[in-house]
């Protein structure tokens, strides 16, 4: 798609109405990283059709409707597939979102007294799993510390290693700093180990171009609501085909029914229980957006735009900037800090004053904040996507401008 018919269609999704017909005015949307808004006009548009044409359970009969509900499951799970260079589209286990997935990988793949290195950039979805598994199943957990851009030392990463290190976690991208962590050379130094390496692509799936056979990914999780463009109560993850992770539901899934255990076939393995075909219609439709774009052009749109912001806020008195710095590759968020601003009074005047949707707080990222020695303050993000434009950006500066001089008159 050339940038001048992109361009367009972001004009035509500004027109957004809501169910009563009526237009959604005053809103700009700078709040991706937790969820993308608003979604292709094709997203809605197949859970609609899917409601209506395939509202049956998928792999639970033979008749039409049942057949059709598993072609929709089935024709996300390919597009998943293409866009992570999964070979085989049965290894994506189909669930409600990244945290779910998270769980079902840690959970399913740690034993007694197993070791585990993660980061300081990681999120509660990976944290709190992790000290579950500590207090549950004596594994024992090392974060390597991050600095305050975001980036881990490999050095003293590759040193934490042991005889019963069984799985290391990493985010691709921190959801409060925006830095890229360097999966590639933590995949090596795993294979070198023969150790499991999981990565949590909240921040990163559809945005970062990744190949898991490729990178060295054995796991891989991911949510449908954000950069996929999908909607809310999507995700999954990618489990290679040589591990045998245990389930973390056990159910009914339509096949071997009158077995006792859980299937060892995928996907049926994990997705006991009806999944969300209605949901997983719509991923597959912003997948396949996804894919028209390319994660290549989404990221440098998000990237110049993210620029865009820092360099304009630059020139506020006492703000901070979080994450790497201007030039650097990082992904489209933004978290700084203002001197005496309360972040969450900044962000609430943003939205009441101004209509800019941002997030304040902690971000669920405890040990991020830690390393960024804002665990006093918190922080206000702003993230940027797809249908963000450099309007939405420069309102956001203006913005932040004027609320702080007026503050110091």
């Amino acid at each position: 798609m050339s940038l001048f018919v992109y361009r367009e269609f972001i004009q035509t999704e500004r027109s957004i109405r809501d169910r009563g017909g009526h237009e959604v005015e005053g809103v700009i949307y700078l709040d991706h990283a937790a969820t993308s808004w608003p979604k292709p006009p094709a997203v809605g548009e197949a859970m609609m059709k899917a409601l209506d044409v395939a509202g049956a359970n998928p792999g639970r009969g033979s008749h039409r409707m049942a057949v059709q509900a598993s072609r929709v499951v089935f024709g996300a799970r390919k597009a998943i597939s293409t866009l992570l260079g999964v070979r085989n589209a049965n290894d994506i286990a189909m669930g409600s979102n990244t945290t779910e997935a998270l769980n079902l990988a840690i959970q399913g793949w740690l034993r007694e007294g197993d070791h585990v290195i993660a980061t300081m950039a990681e999120h509660n979805s990976v944290r709190r799993p992790l000290e579950y598994m500590r207090r549950s199943r004596n594994v024992e957990v090392d974060y390597v510390p991050v600095n305050a851009a975001g980036q881990i030392d490999l050095v003293q990463f590759a040193r934490l290693f042991r005889s019963n290190t069984r799985l290391v976690v990493c985010t691709h991208s921190s959801n409060l700093l925006g830095s890229i962590l360097p999966i590639g050379e933590i995949a090596l130094m795993c294979q070198k180990h023969q150790v499991t390496f999981l990565v949590d692509a909240a921040q990163s799936a559809g945005i970062i171009p990744v190949d898991v056979k490729q990178l060295g990914i054995d796991m891989l999780a991911f949510p449908g609501h954000k950069g996929l463009l999908g909607p809310q109560g999507t995700g999954g993850l990618y489990i290679a085909p040589e591990l045998d992770v245990q389930p973390l539901l056990h159910g009914g899934t339509g096949s071997q029914s009158e077995a006792i255990e859980q299937p060892l076939v995928r996907p049926d393995r994990y997705e006991a229980g009806t999944p969300n075909t209605v949901g997983i219609a719509g991923l597959a439709a912003g997948v396949q957006h996804v894919l028209e774009l390319t994660p290549e052009f989404i990221y440098k749109q998000e990237w110049d735009l993210t620029q865009r912001m820092m360099d304009g806020l630059s020139s506020v008195h006492g703000i901070r900037m979080l994450g790497p710095k201007i030039g650097q590759a990082r992904t489209g968020l933004l978290s700084f800090t203002v001197e005496g601003y309360d972040s969450a009074q900044l962000a609430f005047q943003l939205d009441r004053n101004y209509g800019i949707a941002v997030r304040s707080g902690f971000h669920c990222t405890p040990l991020a904040h830690e390393s960024a020695g804002t665990t006093a303050s918190g922080a206000v993000r702003a993230s940027v996507g797809y249908s963000t434009s450099r309007e939405d950006v420069d309102a956001l500066i203006e913005a932040v401008i004027e609320l702080t001089a007026s503050k110091s008159v």
